[in-house]
Order: C-alpha cells, then sequence, then structure tokens
C-alpha cells in the first residue's frame, strides 16, 4: 500500500543544529546512512525548528536522492491558515520547501476538538482530499492529540482517513491525559494503521532517572531508547515508529535494533513496567519538549526549558539547575513568575498539561531569593 520498507522513521523535528541552523553536513550524513541500511521514512511538518526543517530536507535528501526512494510525509497545521482559501497556497509553498512535486502521506496536524473545529470550518479536510484527486497527496491522514472519544468523532465524520499518528510510549500508555491505549483502541476499532510519535517521549525515556536506568542495565540488553521504541512497535498495527534523532550515534544506535526488529521478551516488558512505576513515583513534569507552547506566549517564557530546570532539581538535587534557571532559560526570556495566566500555552499543549499551576511551582522553587 505504502512502498514503506521498514517500520521505523526519521522524525525531523529535533535535526542536528550548530548556531540554532541545522547542521547540513552532519543531517546529509544521517539521511544517507538511514536510507542505506533501508529505511525510507521521513516526517516534517512547517512548525518544526520554524521553517528550518522542511528547507533542510530540500537540501539534504530531495535534492540528493531519486524521489522513489524515500517516503516523505508532511503536514497542514493551525497556526498557518485562517480560511479555506489560504490552504491551498501554503500547501503549495510546503511542496516548494521541501523540493518535492507531491508528499507521500499529507496529515491534519495535532487535531483536537478545537482544532478539528477550525479544520471544518475552513473545509482543510475536503481540499486535501481534493489534493488528493490531483496527485499531489498519495495518502490522507491526520495527527491526534485529544482524547480518545473525540479521535472517534473525526474517524466517524471523516472515513477517508487512511492513517493516524498518535503519541504512544510506555509512560502513556495509561496515562488519563494522553489516552495513548485508547486512542490506540479507536485506531485498531476502525482499521486504520497507526504512526507512533514520541515513543522516548521527548528524550524522557532515554535519560532517565538512576534507579531505573539501573533497572534496564540490569537486562544487559540495548539503550534505553530501545526499549522505548521496540515497546512502541510491538503493538499490532504499528505502521510506523518515529524518532527525532539529532546525532549520527542516536540513528545508528535506533538501526541497530530496528533492522532486524524484535518485539520485547516478556522478561523486557516487566522492566519496562518498573520504569514505569518509578516516573509516577517522581512526580516529574511530562513535558516532550515539543515547543507548541511557546509561539504564542505573550512574556515569552521558554516553558520547556523551565520544566526540564524542574525535573532535573527533583531527580538531582544539585546547583545545575538553578545555574540553567536563573543565567540560561531567563536570561533573554521570561521568568515562571511572569506568567499572565492567558492560557494560550495550555491550548496549544498536546500533553495538556496544567501549564499555568506548574509555572507556579517553577517559580516557588527557583525564584525564592527574588521575593
Amino acid at each position: 500500500m505504502y512502498n514503506i520498507k521498514k517500520n521505523f522513521g526519521f522524525g525531523c523535528m529535533r535535526l542536528p543544529m550548530i548556531d540554532g541552523e541545522v547542521d547540513q553536513r552532519q543531517f546529509s550524513e544521517m539521511v544517507d546512512t538511514f536510507l542505506e541500511a533501508g529505511f525510507n521514512y521521513f516526517d516534517t511538518a512547517h512548525g518544526y525548528l520554524g521553517g528550518k526543517s522542511e528547507l533542510a530536507l530540500k537540501s539534504c535528501l530531495t535534492s540528493r536522492h531519486p524521489r522513489d526512494s524515500y517516503i516523505l510525509t508532511n503536514k497542514l497545521t493551525t497556526f498557518f491558515f485562517e480560511k479555506e482559501e489560504e490552504i491551498r497556497p501554503f500547501f503549495e509553498n510546503q511542496l516548494a520547501w521541501c523540493g518535492v512535486e507531491y508528499f507521500d502521506f499529507y496529515l491534519m496536524h495535532a487535531q483536537s476538538a478545537e482544532n478539528f473545529a477550525k479544520f471544518k470550518r475552513c473545509h482543510a479536510y475536503e481540499t486535501a482530499l481534493e489534493l488528493k484527486k490531483e496527485g499531489k497527496i498519495c495518502h490522507f491522514g491526520i495527527s491526534f492529540h485529544d482524547h480518545a472519544d473525540v479521535l472517534e468523532q473525526i474517524l466517524t465524520e471523516y472515513p477517508q482517513i487512511e492513517v493516524v499518528q498518535i503519541q504512544f510510549n510506555y509512560l502513556d500508555y495509561d496515562d488519563p491525559a494522553v489516552q495513548s491505549r485508547k486512542c490506540y483502541e479507536v485506531c485498531r476499532k476502525y482499521g486504520k494503521p497507526v504512526i507512533v510519535m514520541e515513543p522516548v517521549k521527548g528524550g524522557n525515556l532515554v535519560n532517565l532517572p538512576d534507579e531505573a536506568r539501573a533497572v534496564l542495565d540490569e537486562l544487559k540488553g540495548g539503550s534505553p531508547a530501545s526499549y522505548a521504541i521496540r515497546y512502541a512497535a510491538g503493538f499490532d498495527g504499528m505502521m510506523m515508529v518515529l524518532s527525532g534523532m539529532s546525532t549520527l550515534d542516536q540513528l545508528e544506535d535506533n538501526i541497530s535494533y530496528m533492522r532486524e526488529f524484535q518485539p520485547l521478551s516478556q522478561k523486557e516488558m516487566d522492566a519496562v513496567d518498573k520504569v514505569r512505576n518509578i516516573f509516577r513515583s517522581m512526580n516529574l513534569i511530562s513535558c516532550t519538549a515539543c515547543r507548541y507552547c511557546t509561539d504564542g506566549c505573550p512574556k515569552h517564557i521558554s516553558i520547556p526549558d523551565l520544566f526540564a530546570c524542574m525535573n532535573t532539581k527533583q531527580l538531582y538535587h544539585d546547583w545545575n539547575a538553578d545555574y540553567y534557571y536563573n543565567n540560561v532559560h531567563t536570561k533573554k526570556n521570561g521568568k515562571a513568575s511572569d506568567c499572565v495566566k492567558c492560557g494560550k500555552c495550555e491550548d496549544a499543549c498536546p500533553q495538556h498539561l496544567q501549564i499555568r499551576n506548574l509555572l507556579e511551582d517553577v517559580a516557588k522553587e527557583f525564584e525564592k531569593t527574588c521575593r
């Protein structure tokens, strides 16, 4: 159906960077290594790296490799259109930015109850389906961040949807906010192949607390990322598992266990359960650093970085977190206490975090001397 060679894809939201720009030399090497290993799926969106992801794909992938050697997915994001007439010109720009004449997959991005209402109002689904008839989209789908009942509504109203991209990892499997398991079950009910995003939860399942890492180290097997990605890929109906890779080492590690994929054994599943319970006992902020929350912040608060500082303080109890909070992440951006409670961040958050309350906690922890 899709000419996809393997069930592991290159997510292009977290590329190698130098001084704020994509490191094209390293990214080209990563692209070549990925293709040579027998993988061919790349995923992007215009909002990734402020538009730099699409342009990097043009420079490092599409201008250097034959069109039939790779599968390219792009998305329509709510921030880039306000009315129906703006969708098609934006889509044509995306083709130009990526340097292609068609997208293999085109997804309605970050669908939620609120975003779906806007997409319906602007006839975005209908426009995408017209583009598919014209041959500019091969396969039509959605990426989704909301509760399972909303997903069921969308799949009922638009049975033309061919694939669904959801957040799915062992930490979020039964999380009441993310509802990974319930959303997965809706996809299975409607017979939709699943694309997995955030299998390592923005790096949270790679940079593990010492106690959790010790559990996986006892297995004497692969890296922490390997257990997270193999966990997600082991469920029935998983068409693709995406990984956002920013170094060649990360890429080579992922290739090492996904080239000849094997699901987790029962012993490995038991270890993952232990790690999940360790995380739950620590009450860490489950931010994936997607940075959707920062675009509309009137105080330019670097919310994911402040949450990372909070988690680091919780894990290691050392002065480094305070240093980064005061001297790096709030030097040119707002402090947690600058939050004006507008709620734009919470509307944009795929994790459904209570960001305003969490920023209050961050301020209490790191701004004690300021009061």
